[in-house]
């Protein structure tokens, strides 16, 4: 079988393993967010945390959860890497410094996992399982909750509420995140993923030089990186490292679990607002832009340009043996289109083109499918963008499943997708103008650039992948890249949860004949270009000056 068509069968079987698992999964997640009943253990949270469950919020008392629960989170995770040389089960390691612990902090919290340190050579069991592992958990959620509190403001009329943070946050990890990662976790153990609280020990003598390994609960926190769009990896290597990732299955299992969720939520969209053929919209416009870059990726990685690339069976460089172009492409591609950002090869290794794609991935406002609830909202903000495009081409006042789309609305809408751009090109342009910055890269010229672009656009998009080629761990870099992933996280959800609370508060608006109908093909193509376009007006100065021309001059 040659390495072209292997490539196809697994992006083939992995759409099927989605199509059959999206539907019941959407099916249950409708149901947990839309139920009156509380499990005894999430009474139990519920009491020692000291919050009711059945009161409903309004959008500010929903936002102030929001960020009151991650600022905490924030600085549990800080001084637990600040106190590491005195917690037990430290494997001898010292306590982090503060511009690193402040960055992993803001990383994790904010979904991100952005790494600038070597996982194995830095963490202990402690700050790995209670703190890193508890924040992929709990971060993940805080996703779903936001994207459920907009679906509700689209499903409620005449009331402001959204719903519990609070129960929504509880919820979402114990039914979901937290079955599904026992699940997940056993199917890694069984294929080869270590999962023990081993110390470091010595596995052989090399140049004249010893090679050390540390164990860990690599299975069960590798799960759930992948599972919440997380993608902070245990060892540097992250995916790439058969501890974590043995085998082509687990490589294609971990490619599933990533987008499982994301699509899933499609499915829990349209129970909620009540048309199931709103969800499938929803779905078909994630799924064409997915299937789109995976193909348009394949393509680049498989040309021919040469002895070295016909005798490798395309281009090998950065990517690991055991998957080959094809299971790198499309891990490649899932995890920039969504907010994992973990890496089963090394995208500065990619050709031109190739890495161009996973950072247009990342600037489309990984929406396709997107993160763990931030995939959705943004989808659904972009619809709202389109909505309004379309009443203006028209002249009709815009509508959105039954809400009008008003100054107010459009507002808030055209806010989030400003943000983000904002940060990625003001921080991006301050690293080339500072003589510093500039000396922590790798290469020079395009993909000198394309490694600060990559890092400010995977920052601020909480996405945390690198681009392999850039010395992160600086100060400048730790403190300016963790304040991108905190505003790139939080001042997008402001947006979301007050454009939700917006909605919520309006009358229903009758279908009429002039009505766009958002269920259809139609309304599923305007919705693509209006994506592509947006992102190509904002990025594409940027992406000419690096990846375009490195692909260009190759």
């Amino acid at each position: 079988m040659g390495p072209v068509l292997a490539g196809v069968l697994q992006l083939l079987a992995l759409t099927g393993a989605l199509a059959l698992a999206c539907i019941p999964l959407g099916d249950y997640m409708a149901k947990v967010y839309s139920s009156d009943k509380h499990l005894r253990v999430e009474k139990w949270i519920y009491k020692g945390i000291g919050a009711d469950p059945n009161t409903e919020m309004r959008w500010p008392a929903y936002l102030r959860g929001v960020l009151a629960f991650s600022a905490v989170g924030v600085l549990f995770l800080y001084l637990l890497q600040r106190l590491q040389g005195h917690l037990p089960g430290s494997l001898g390691f010292q306590a982090i410094d503060p511009d690193q612990a402040f960055n992993t902090a803001a990383s994790f919290v904010s979904n991100t996992n952005w790494q600038s340190y070597y996982g194995e050579q830095a963490m202990g069991h402690v700050v790995q399982t209670a703190g890193l592992a508890v924040q992929n958990f709990v971060s993940a959620a805080v996703g779903i909750a936001v994207a459920v509190a907009l679906v509700r403001g689209f499903a409620r009329s005449r009331t402001g509420e959204l719903g519990n943070f609070w129960s929504d946050l509880v919820r979402g990890t114990v039914r979901v995140l937290i079955p599904i990662s026992v699940i997940g976790a056993i199917v890694l153990v069984a294929c080869g993923a270590i999962q023990n609280f081993s110390g470091i020990h010595e596995v052989g003598q090399f140049m004249g030089g010893s090679q050390e390994w540390n164990g860990g609960a690599v299975a069960s926190q590798e799960v759930i990186k992948e599972l919440g769009t997380n993608g902070g990896g245990y060892f540097n290597a992250n995916s790439a490292h058969p501890f974590e990732n043995p085998t082509p299955f687990t490589n294609l299992f971990e490619i599933f679990l990533i987008l499982l969720i994301p699509f899933a939520l499609t499915r829990t969209f349209g129970r909620m607002v009540g048309s199931l053929r709103q969800g499938y919209a929803i779905l078909a416009t994630m799924a064409t832009i997915w299937i789109g870059f995976t193909a348009l990726m394949m393509w680049t990685e498989f040309a021919h340009h040469g002895p070295a690339f016909d005798i490798a069976g395309g281009a090998m460089e950065g990517k690991e043996t055991r998957f080959g172009v094809g299971g790198s492409s499309i891990f490649a591609v899932a995890t920039t289109l969504t907010s994992t950002g973990a890496v089963d090869s090394f995208h500065s290794s990619f050709t031109g083109l190739g890495g161009g794609i996973t950072m247009l991935g990342m600037q489309l406002g990984e929406i396709a499918p997107g993160g763990t609830g931030s995939g959705l909202y943004g989808m659904l903000i972009m619809a709202v963008i389109a909505v309004f495009i379309a009443g203006l081409m028209v002249g009709r006042t815009p509508e959105y499943l039954g809400k009008k789309i008003g100054t107010r609305e459009i507002k808030l809408a055209a806010c989030y997708i400003l943000i983000t751009p904002a940060l990625v090109l003001v921080f991006t342009a301050a690293a080339m103008a500072l003589p510093t910055p500039g000396n922590s890269m790798t290469n020079s010229g395009a993909h000198g650039f394309s490694e600060i672009l990559y890092a400010y656009t995977s920052g601020a998009n909480n996405n945390g992948s690198a681009f392999a080629g850039l010395n992160a761990d600086t100060q400048w870099f730790n403190t300016t890249i963790g304040l991108a992933m905190l505003l790139g996280r939080f001042l997008p959800m402001v947006f979301v949860l007050a454009l939700a609370g917006s909605l919520a508060e309006q009358r229903p608006v009758p279908a009429t004949a002039g009505t766009l109908r958002t269920e259809k093909p139609l309304f599923t193509g305007l919705l693509v270009g209006a994506i592509l376009i947006i992102t190509g007006l904002t990025y594409f100065p940027a992406l000419a000056l690096g990846p375009l021309a490195e692909g260009l001059a190759s």
